[in-house]
């Protein structure tokens, strides 16, 4: 986050040293993820925590230059952070000299099986935006799209079932059980850089001299490779949709 609020900075001092004063926009907004990936998946198939705990505030910031009364080149960023903690749905853990192991939920478990998923992402945007009626008017829509540079990470921390590792323990009561390896993980995709688009809808309404409030929709599209540390799964979707409002000032 802080390494891609500094490059948008540098970016729009640039802008301004070469004499471009247009507008900027700062949003405060909720990004819903469409986690249509392979890792995505399996963590919801298999912990407590659902897609929608992946839902979050976000805040975003733009640096617009006006190419023509309705066309305008926009430099901007959406940073999107979210940690969840769940715990296996089916699965309790319980303690042997040989390790720890994953039992069926129908046994009273040592311990609760968990981890957290943590989420990070920041797009940083070149776009063009057409906005059709111009800006002198009390109502203001816009649309546009463009090129997106993902920033991103994801980390799994805590305890994993290895479902491929399974041993039959015999139950005096109920035959042969099958049960999973537990370990300690720490998994990390760190500082990772991915390429996509996004495409944008929206409207101001001026309230005051060169100040205008601001509503807008984004859908963003992209995936990353998960690296070493993920090598048994695909690409990681960090595509999703986002609803923000803010405050765009012309100077």
């Amino acid at each position: 986050m802080k390494k891609s609020l500094g490059l948008l900075a540098i970016l729009v001092l640039l802008l301004s040293g070469l004499g471009f004063s247009d507008s900027v926009s700062f949003r405060l907004g909720y990004f819903v993820p469409r986690a249509d990936s392979d890792l995505w998946q399996i963590e919801f198939e298999n912990m407590t925590f659902t897609k929608s705990n992946f839902n979050a505030a976000l805040f975003g910031f733009s640096y617009e230059h006006f190419l023509t009364r309705e066309i305008s080149l926009v430099i901007g960023l959406d940073a999107y952070s979210k940690i969840v903690l769940g715990d296996y749905r089916d699965y309790v853990g319980l303690t042997f000299e040989e390790g720890d192991f994953a039992f069926p939920s129908d046994y009273i478990g040592d311990f609760t099986i968990s981890h957290q998923l943590s989420v990070s992402s920041t797009p940083i945007q070149v776009s063009l935006k057409l906005t059709p009626l111009g800006r002198k008017s009390g109502f203001i829509p816009y649309l546009g799209g463009g090129v997106s540079m993902y920033i991103w990470s994801v980390k799994v921390q805590g305890n994993i079932v290895d479902f491929m590792d399974v041993y039959v323990y015999d139950d005096p009561d109920f035959g042969p059980v099958d049960v999973y390896s537990i370990s300690r993980a720490d998994l990390r995709a760190e500082t990772r850089f991915a390429f996509g688009f996004h495409g944008f809808a929206g409207f101001m309404i001026p309230f005051a001299s060169r100040v205008a409030l601001e509503a807008e929709f984004k859908y963003h599209s992209g995936k990353g490779d998960l690296g070493s540390a993920f090598k048994d799964f695909g690409k990681f979707d960090l595509s999703g949709y986002q609803i923000s409002l803010g405050i765009n000032y012309w100077f």
